[in-house]
């Protein structure tokens, strides 16, 4: 039964515990009802990516689905780069969550549950592989409309994937990576667990409505500030995204990737293009800067 798990370890109920012993009541409200948010923050090299700003944002997230989390943000640190070591990872995808938690006697009023933390590290995982970087990602441009703001909040990371899951099954039937959604006009949102960039003339923009606000996303922010490049978010049409000069993905699980095809048409001249590049390679550099990590020793030390 371990072999479908892959190597990594987990935190649950206040113990360090093998993958295959992390589990969940059935009656769990984050199980019955995706009642739950969470957060993913990687490790390079033995160093965490901007776990601050992860855990600013896992807090803030706890507090507006009306059940703020009640560990201390030093404790989680501490749990999350266990999970790690107890792991044996040099490079790992870390992940928190928080559940609604059990009501007893299966109350169906919210209120009266008890919210759990859980976290656990596994190896990295790529959407882009490192190797397939210069082939890019070739996507699927659905007609799937993301679920709208008024009826989930983007900005809070959720499990409520049904819609981005129906995109990715969509996309896999027609050979491609993974896909985009639209919003209710027609417009970009994003895709399965990345957001997305487009690149003209003009710089750099991003949509400004329906999406997480990713931490890579604010990532690539900071980046184009330092190298001059304008960067905004507002809308963007279905003929913008493919009339784009470069188009990139940014995401947790692979930071900032080229796509360079949409539905089978080349964007610009189907290669890498300059800023993306740029982009990409300075990310990578910041990961050992202590301005921008923070080593797993160095947290477990305090």
């Amino acid at each position: 039964m371990n072999e479908i798990f892959p190597k990594g370890h987990a935190w649950i109920d206040g113990n360090f515990v093998a993958l295959a012993e992390a589990k969940i009541s059935i009656l769990d409200w984050g199980f019955l009802r995706s009642d739950a948010t969470y957060d993913v923050v990687h490790v390079w090299k033995g160093r965490f990516f901007r776990l601050d700003k992860h855990i600013n944002r896992f807090f803030e997230s706890t507090k507006k689905l009306r059940m703020p989390c009640q560990m201390d943000r030093d404790e989680l640190k501490k749990i999350l780069a266990g999970c790690v070591e107890k792991a044996k990872l040099e490079n790992a995808y870390v992940e928190m969550i928080q559940t609604r938690g059990m009501s007893a006697n299966f109350v169906r009023d919210p209120r009266e549950a008890t919210p759990r933390i859980i976290a656990f590290a596994v190896p990295f995982g790529w959407i882009l592989k490192q190797e397939d970087f210069e082939k890019g990602l070739d996507v699927l441009l659905t007609e799937i409309k993301r679920i709208p703001p008024s009826s989930v909040d983007p900005t809070i990371k959720n499990y409520h994937w049904m819609d981005l899951v129906t995109g990715m099954l969509n996309a896999y039937e027609k050979g491609n990576d993974t896909a985009i959604l639209v919003d209710e006009n027609n417009n970009i949102t994003e895709g399965p667990g990345f957001n997305l960039f487009c690149v003209d003339e003009n710089g750099i923009f991003t949509p400004d409505y329906g999406v997480l606000e990713g931490i890579t996303r604010q990532t690539v922010f900071d980046l184009a500030k330092e190298l001059n490049i304008p960067i905004s978010k507002k809308p963007i049409s279905i003929e913008q995204l493919k009339n784009a000069k470069e188009l990139f993905a940014t995401s947790t699980a692979g930071g900032i990737m080229p796509i360079t095809k949409v539905n089978g048409e080349l964007i610009g001249d189907g290669k890498v293009g300059e800023n993306t590049r740029n982009l990409h390679e300075i990310y990578w550099e910041k990961h050992m800067d202590s301005g921008w990590s923070v080593s797993i020793n160095e947290i477990l030390a305090k």
